[in-house]
Protein backbone atom coordinates (compact mmCIF):
# COMPACT_ATOMS: atom_id res chain seq x y z
CA UNK A 1 0.00 0.00 0.00
CA UNK A 2 1.15 3.59 -0.59
CA UNK A 3 2.53 5.38 2.45
CA UNK A 4 -0.28 7.95 2.37
CA UNK A 5 -2.91 5.21 2.44
CA UNK A 6 -1.17 3.46 5.33
CA UNK A 7 -1.09 6.72 7.31
CA UNK A 8 -4.78 7.39 6.69
CA UNK A 9 -5.60 3.81 7.64
CA UNK A 10 -3.69 4.14 10.92
CA UNK A 11 -5.42 7.42 11.83
CA UNK A 12 -8.83 5.96 11.01
CA UNK A 13 -7.93 2.90 13.08
CA UNK A 14 -7.03 5.01 16.11
CA UNK A 15 -10.34 6.88 15.93
CA UNK A 16 -12.27 3.64 15.47
CA UNK A 17 -10.33 2.04 18.31
CA UNK A 18 -11.24 4.85 20.70
CA UNK A 19 -14.88 4.20 19.85
CA UNK A 20 -14.38 0.51 20.66
CA UNK A 21 -12.78 1.51 23.97
CA UNK A 22 -15.73 3.76 24.84
CA UNK A 23 -18.28 0.98 24.27
CA UNK A 24 -16.13 -1.48 26.26
CA UNK A 25 -15.51 0.53 29.44
CA UNK A 26 -18.67 -0.68 31.16
CA UNK A 27 -17.74 -4.29 30.45
CA UNK A 28 -14.24 -3.61 31.79
CA UNK A 29 -15.83 -2.70 35.13
CA UNK A 30 -18.48 -5.44 35.25
CA UNK A 31 -16.39 -8.31 33.91
CA UNK A 32 -12.86 -7.11 34.61
CA UNK A 33 -13.31 -5.78 38.15
CA UNK A 34 -16.41 -7.57 39.43
CA UNK A 35 -15.99 -10.99 37.74
CA UNK A 36 -19.59 -10.86 36.50
CA UNK A 37 -20.14 -12.67 33.15
CA UNK A 38 -21.97 -9.68 31.69
CA UNK A 39 -22.62 -10.93 28.17
CA UNK A 40 -25.68 -8.65 27.98
CA UNK A 41 -23.46 -5.55 27.87
CA UNK A 42 -23.73 -5.05 24.08
CA UNK A 43 -27.53 -5.43 24.27
CA UNK A 44 -27.63 -2.65 26.88
CA UNK A 45 -25.56 -0.51 24.50
CA UNK A 46 -28.22 -0.96 21.82
CA UNK A 47 -30.94 -0.23 24.39
CA UNK A 48 -29.12 3.00 25.25
CA UNK A 49 -28.91 3.87 21.54
CA UNK A 50 -32.66 3.45 21.14
CA UNK A 51 -33.29 5.59 24.23
CA UNK A 52 -31.09 8.30 22.71
CA UNK A 53 -32.99 7.98 19.43
CA UNK A 54 -36.30 8.47 21.24
CA UNK A 55 -35.04 11.63 22.98
CA UNK A 56 -33.71 12.81 19.63
CA UNK A 57 -37.33 13.01 18.48
CA UNK A 58 -37.70 15.96 20.88
CA UNK A 59 -34.73 17.75 19.34
CA UNK A 60 -32.19 16.69 21.98
CA UNK A 61 -28.60 16.20 20.79
CA UNK A 62 -27.51 12.52 20.97
CA UNK A 63 -24.63 13.18 23.37
CA UNK A 64 -26.84 15.29 25.66
CA UNK A 65 -29.46 12.55 25.52
CA UNK A 66 -26.83 10.00 26.57
CA UNK A 67 -25.94 12.11 29.61
CA UNK A 68 -29.63 12.51 30.51
CA UNK A 69 -30.18 8.75 30.28
CA UNK A 70 -27.16 7.87 32.42
CA UNK A 71 -29.03 8.16 35.79
CA UNK A 72 -31.86 5.99 34.40
CA UNK A 73 -29.38 3.33 33.31
CA UNK A 74 -27.58 3.60 36.66
CA UNK A 75 -30.85 2.72 38.40
CA UNK A 76 -31.42 -0.10 35.89
CA UNK A 77 -27.96 -1.46 36.69
CA UNK A 78 -28.71 -1.40 40.42
CA UNK A 79 -31.88 -3.41 39.83
CA UNK A 80 -30.19 -5.94 37.54
CA UNK A 81 -27.36 -6.60 39.99
CA UNK A 82 -29.74 -6.84 42.95
CA UNK A 83 -31.66 -9.59 41.16
CA UNK A 84 -28.41 -11.28 40.03
CA UNK A 85 -27.04 -11.23 43.58
CA UNK A 86 -30.26 -12.53 45.11
CA UNK A 87 -30.44 -15.47 42.69
CA UNK A 88 -26.77 -16.40 42.22
CA UNK A 89 -24.59 -14.90 44.96
CA UNK A 90 -26.69 -14.65 48.12
CA UNK A 91 -26.06 -18.29 49.04
CA UNK A 92 -22.29 -17.74 48.93
CA UNK A 93 -21.83 -19.14 45.43
CA UNK A 94 -20.68 -17.54 42.20
CA UNK A 95 -22.63 -16.90 39.02
CA UNK A 96 -20.59 -19.20 36.78
CA UNK A 97 -22.49 -20.83 33.96
CA UNK A 98 -25.84 -19.99 35.55
CA UNK A 99 -24.92 -16.32 35.60
CA UNK A 100 -23.77 -16.52 32.01
CA UNK A 101 -27.13 -18.05 31.06
CA UNK A 102 -28.93 -15.29 32.97
CA UNK A 103 -27.18 -12.49 31.09
CA UNK A 104 -27.59 -14.30 27.79
CA UNK A 105 -31.31 -14.47 28.51
CA UNK A 106 -31.33 -10.79 29.46
CA UNK A 107 -29.70 -9.90 26.17
CA UNK A 108 -32.28 -11.98 24.31
CA UNK A 109 -35.16 -10.31 26.17
CA UNK A 110 -33.79 -6.83 25.37
CA UNK A 111 -33.37 -7.66 21.69
CA UNK A 112 -36.85 -9.17 21.36
CA UNK A 113 -38.35 -6.26 23.29
CA UNK A 114 -36.73 -3.76 20.93
CA UNK A 115 -38.00 -5.70 17.90
CA UNK A 116 -41.55 -5.71 19.27
CA UNK A 117 -41.40 -2.02 20.14
CA UNK A 118 -39.53 -0.61 17.13
CA UNK A 119 -39.43 -3.32 14.48
CA UNK A 120 -36.29 -4.41 12.65
CA UNK A 121 -35.71 -1.21 10.68
CA UNK A 122 -32.48 0.70 11.27
CA UNK A 123 -32.60 3.94 13.27
CA UNK A 124 -30.27 6.90 12.79
CA UNK A 125 -29.44 9.97 14.84
CA UNK A 126 -30.07 13.50 13.65
CA UNK A 127 -27.35 16.06 14.38
CA UNK A 128 -25.51 18.72 12.41
CA UNK A 129 -22.12 17.04 12.82
CA UNK A 130 -23.23 13.59 11.61
CA UNK A 131 -22.11 13.07 8.03
CA UNK A 132 -19.57 15.90 8.13
CA UNK A 133 -15.78 15.68 8.09
CA UNK A 134 -12.66 17.69 8.74
CA UNK A 135 -9.97 17.90 6.07
CA UNK A 136 -6.26 17.65 6.87
CA UNK A 137 -4.61 18.23 3.52
CA UNK A 138 -5.90 15.46 1.28
CA UNK A 139 -7.10 13.41 4.25
CA UNK A 140 -10.67 13.77 5.50
CA UNK A 141 -11.70 12.47 8.92
CA UNK A 142 -15.37 12.01 9.92
CA UNK A 143 -16.45 14.22 12.80
CA UNK A 144 -18.49 11.41 14.36
CA UNK A 145 -15.33 9.35 14.96
CA UNK A 146 -13.47 12.39 16.26
CA UNK A 147 -16.28 12.88 18.79
CA UNK A 148 -15.98 9.21 19.77
CA UNK A 149 -12.25 9.77 20.30
CA UNK A 150 -12.87 12.71 22.63
CA UNK A 151 -15.62 10.96 24.60
CA UNK A 152 -13.50 7.82 24.99
CA UNK A 153 -10.57 9.77 26.40
CA UNK A 154 -12.87 11.74 28.73
CA UNK A 155 -14.61 8.60 30.00
CA UNK A 156 -11.31 6.75 30.48
CA UNK A 157 -9.69 9.58 32.45
CA UNK A 158 -12.82 10.24 34.54
CA UNK A 159 -13.38 6.58 35.41
CA UNK A 160 -9.71 6.02 36.16
CA UNK A 161 -9.61 9.02 38.49
CA UNK A 162 -12.78 7.87 40.24
CA UNK A 163 -11.42 4.37 40.80
CA UNK A 164 -8.06 5.56 42.09
CA UNK A 165 -8.92 8.69 44.11
CA UNK A 166 -12.21 7.91 45.89
CA UNK A 167 -12.98 5.43 48.65
CA UNK A 168 -15.80 3.89 46.61
CA UNK A 169 -13.53 3.56 43.59
CA UNK A 170 -10.79 1.84 45.57
CA UNK A 171 -13.41 -0.41 47.16
CA UNK A 172 -14.62 -1.39 43.68
CA UNK A 173 -11.07 -2.39 42.76
CA UNK A 174 -10.76 -4.40 45.97
CA UNK A 175 -14.14 -6.14 46.06
CA UNK A 176 -13.22 -8.84 43.54
CA UNK A 177 -9.90 -9.52 45.27
CA UNK A 178 -10.78 -9.82 48.97
CA UNK A 179 -14.40 -9.33 50.06
CA UNK A 180 -13.60 -10.23 53.66
CA UNK A 181 -10.89 -7.60 54.04
CA UNK A 182 -13.16 -5.02 52.42
CA UNK A 183 -15.94 -5.84 54.90
CA UNK A 184 -13.49 -5.46 57.80
CA UNK A 185 -12.75 -1.92 56.56
CA UNK A 186 -16.41 -1.00 56.99
CA UNK A 187 -17.61 -1.35 53.40
CA UNK A 188 -20.49 -3.56 52.34
CA UNK A 189 -19.21 -5.71 49.43
CA UNK A 190 -22.71 -6.25 48.01
CA UNK A 191 -23.47 -2.53 48.04
CA UNK A 192 -20.10 -1.75 46.44
CA UNK A 193 -20.64 -4.29 43.67
CA UNK A 194 -24.15 -2.98 43.11
CA UNK A 195 -22.88 0.58 42.73
CA UNK A 196 -20.09 -0.57 40.42
CA UNK A 197 -22.54 -2.46 38.22
CA UNK A 198 -24.74 0.63 38.18
CA UNK A 199 -21.79 2.69 36.95
CA UNK A 200 -21.01 0.09 34.30
CA UNK A 201 -24.62 0.18 33.10
CA UNK A 202 -24.76 3.98 33.20
CA UNK A 203 -21.81 4.09 30.82
CA UNK A 204 -23.98 2.18 28.32
CA UNK A 205 -26.18 5.26 27.95
CA UNK A 206 -23.38 7.51 26.71
CA UNK A 207 -21.71 4.67 24.79
CA UNK A 208 -25.08 3.92 23.21
CA UNK A 209 -25.24 7.54 22.09
CA UNK A 210 -21.86 7.06 20.39
CA UNK A 211 -23.16 3.86 18.81
CA UNK A 212 -26.01 5.84 17.27
CA UNK A 213 -23.75 8.71 16.21
CA UNK A 214 -21.21 6.43 14.50
CA UNK A 215 -23.81 4.53 12.46
CA UNK A 216 -27.40 3.27 12.24
CA UNK A 217 -28.60 0.80 14.85
CA UNK A 218 -31.03 -2.11 14.82
CA UNK A 219 -32.09 -4.50 17.60
CA UNK A 220 -29.61 -7.27 16.69
CA UNK A 221 -26.59 -4.97 16.48
CA UNK A 222 -25.38 -6.02 19.93
CA UNK A 223 -24.39 -9.45 18.61
CA UNK A 224 -21.75 -7.81 16.40
CA UNK A 225 -20.12 -6.19 19.44
CA UNK A 226 -19.90 -9.23 21.73
CA UNK A 227 -16.58 -10.34 20.27
CA UNK A 228 -15.20 -6.83 19.95
CA UNK A 229 -15.98 -5.69 23.51
CA UNK A 230 -14.74 -8.89 25.13
CA UNK A 231 -11.63 -8.76 22.93
CA UNK A 232 -10.87 -5.23 24.15
CA UNK A 233 -11.38 -6.12 27.82
CA UNK A 234 -9.33 -9.34 27.67
CA UNK A 235 -6.62 -7.75 25.53
CA UNK A 236 -6.33 -4.88 28.01
CA UNK A 237 -6.13 -7.15 31.03
CA UNK A 238 -9.14 -7.61 33.28
CA UNK A 239 -9.85 -4.40 35.16
CA UNK A 240 -7.28 -2.20 33.42
CA UNK A 241 -9.11 1.02 32.54
CA UNK A 242 -6.22 2.74 30.75
CA UNK A 243 -5.45 -0.59 29.10
CA UNK A 244 -8.99 -0.62 27.70
CA UNK A 245 -8.25 2.53 25.71
CA UNK A 246 -4.97 1.12 24.42
CA UNK A 247 -6.54 -2.25 23.59
CA UNK A 248 -9.38 -0.52 21.76
CA UNK A 249 -6.86 1.35 19.62
CA UNK A 250 -4.99 -1.90 18.88
CA UNK A 251 -8.21 -3.55 17.74
CA UNK A 252 -9.27 -0.51 15.72
CA UNK A 253 -5.95 -0.25 13.91
CA UNK A 254 -5.90 -4.01 13.22
CA UNK A 255 -9.44 -3.90 11.82
CA UNK A 256 -8.66 -0.85 9.73
CA UNK A 257 -5.56 -2.47 8.21
CA UNK A 258 -7.41 -5.69 7.45
CA UNK A 259 -10.33 -3.73 5.97
CA UNK A 260 -8.02 -1.78 3.67
CA UNK A 261 -5.83 -4.68 2.58
CA UNK A 262 -8.17 -7.70 2.55
CA UNK A 263 -11.68 -6.28 2.35
CA UNK A 264 -14.68 -5.71 4.61
CA UNK A 265 -15.59 -9.41 4.87
CA UNK A 266 -12.46 -10.13 6.92
CA UNK A 267 -12.76 -7.22 9.38
CA UNK A 268 -15.30 -8.84 11.80
CA UNK A 269 -12.95 -11.79 12.31
CA UNK A 270 -10.15 -9.57 13.66
CA UNK A 271 -11.67 -9.25 17.14
CA UNK A 272 -12.14 -12.99 17.61
CA UNK A 273 -8.68 -13.65 16.19
CA UNK A 274 -7.02 -11.24 18.63
CA UNK A 275 -9.08 -12.67 21.48
CA UNK A 276 -7.88 -16.22 20.77
CA UNK A 277 -4.30 -15.02 20.31
CA UNK A 278 -4.23 -13.16 23.63
CA UNK A 279 -5.85 -16.04 25.53
CA UNK A 280 -3.20 -18.37 24.10
CA UNK A 281 -0.07 -16.24 24.54
CA UNK A 282 -0.90 -13.93 27.47
CA UNK A 283 -4.09 -14.83 29.36
CA UNK A 284 -3.61 -11.93 31.79
CA UNK A 285 -3.78 -9.41 28.93
CA UNK A 286 -1.29 -6.81 27.81
CA UNK A 287 -1.77 -4.59 30.86
CA UNK A 288 -3.05 -7.12 33.39
CA UNK A 289 -1.44 -7.91 36.69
Amino acid sequence: MPAELIFETLIAGVLLGCFYAAVSLGLSVAFGLLDIPHIAHPALLVLGAYGVWLLGGYGIDPLVAGVLLAPVFFALGLAIYRFYHYVFEADGGEGGLRGLAFFFGLAFVIEVGLILAFGVDQRMAQADYIGTGVSFGEMRMPVRLMIAFGVAVLLTVSLSQFLSRTFTGRAIRAVAQDRTALALMGADPVRIKQQAFGIATASCALAGALLLVVGPVEPGLGRLYIGRTFCVVVLAGLGSIHGTLAAGIILGVAESLVLTSLGASWAPAVGFGLLLLVLTLRPSGLFGR
